[in-house]
């Protein structure tokens, strides 16, 4: 099975709400650049990026969503307000305020303060994306062997460059080109993953759940994707996250330091989900992302999630 050529899905026997709006590229190498787009350049050149996707039409509509959301917390907190008289610690820990355009639209909004636990973790976690994937460091090669080792523990270890890397999903016959967007965050993800929910990881991996596609997506590089997506998605590179996902997100790292890589957890599971509902191939999968990602902001702006593990979605995870 040639490398760029669009290939069939990866059977057992091979080894095997909208969108994102939150696109807020970077001039650094860490984290700007999604990958399934590029996975099949030669036979699908003209077919568009995550990046070329996230159009201004669909940005109005992210737009309008979050001012409704926003709308409907400041209803809430002025309503406990009329309840709780004097209680201000309390509505500024809930109230969050949107700031408008000159149409009325909101474009940001402005998170409470940080506790020093919550700016302790959101700090660990930038320095986490600010790593890019290097192949020439042993320990980012330590790190791609022991996810082979999660995902096949029956099976001989493949040098670091094998064709055996392309039946996980990656794009060639060496894993360490397909970094460029996800950074080493996004190893670590798929690592945790395995680690965390190895029976998720497992049936997503072999494609054991649901009629599948005839092409299916990738594993490892959709893997990447959802690293990229779901930091934009969150606002992690701004100096404050001002998107309601990402001020919701600062809620849940207060209570878990590892709530990034759970949401991936999540967020994988939910587009596989999204994959089978909406009876997906291959040229579909940025849609599906779009889909995972408006899922996926909705379940964050939930009021009685404080943890991951609160998301309706996480009851789909199976360790």
């Amino acid at each position: 099975m040639a490398s760029r050529t669009l290939r069939k899905r990866l059977h057992h026997g091979d080894v095997d709400g909208k969108n994102n709006e939150h696109l807020e590229t970077s001039g650094s190498d860490d984290l700007n650049e999604p990958l399934l787009g590029n996975y099949y350049s030669d036979t699908h050149a003209e077919e568009s990026t995550i990046e070329e996707t996230w159009d201004d039409e669909r940005r109005k509509e992210h737009l309008h969503w979050t001012l409704l959301f926003s709308q409907l917390i400041a209803q809430w907190a002025r309503w406990l307000a009329n309840i709780v008289l004097g209680s201000g610690s309390l509505i500024g820990r809930l109230l969050t305020f949107p700031s408008t355009t000159q149409n009325g639209q909101s474009t940001k909004l402005l998170a409470p303060p940080l506790s020093p636990l919550q700016e302790a973790r959101l700090r660990k976690l930038r320095q986490r994306l600010e790593v890019p994937f290097d192949g020439s460091r042993v320990e980012h090669q330590d790190a791609l062997l022991q996810l082979w080792r999660l995902a096949y523990p029956d099976k001989e270890l493949p040098p670091l460059k094998s064709e055996l890397w392309k039946q996980m999903g990656w794009q060639g016959s060496d894993p360490s080109t397909d970094f460029r967007g996800g950074g080493f965050i996004s190893l670590e993800n798929l690592i945790f993953f395995a680690q965390q929910y190895p029976e998720s990881f497992q049936r997503l991996l072999h494609k054991q759940d649901g009629t599948r596609a005839e092409w299916e997506y990738p594993f490892a590089v959709a893997g990447i994707n959802i690293s990229f997506v779901l930091a934009q998605m969150l606002d992690l590179q701004s100096a404050k996250p001002a998107s309601l996902a990402g001020i919701r997100f600062l809620e849940l790292l207060q209570e878990d330091e590892m709530a990034f890589d759970n949401l991936y957890c999540v967020a994988f599971q939910m587009m596989d989900a999204q994959w089978l509902a909406k009876r997906a191939s291959y040229m579909e999968f940025n849609d599906v992302l779009k889909s995972t990602t408006s899922q996926l902001e909705r379940e964050l702006a939930l009021e009685d999630v404080s943890s991951v593990k609160d998301l309706p979605a996480y009851n789909m995870l199976r360790r």
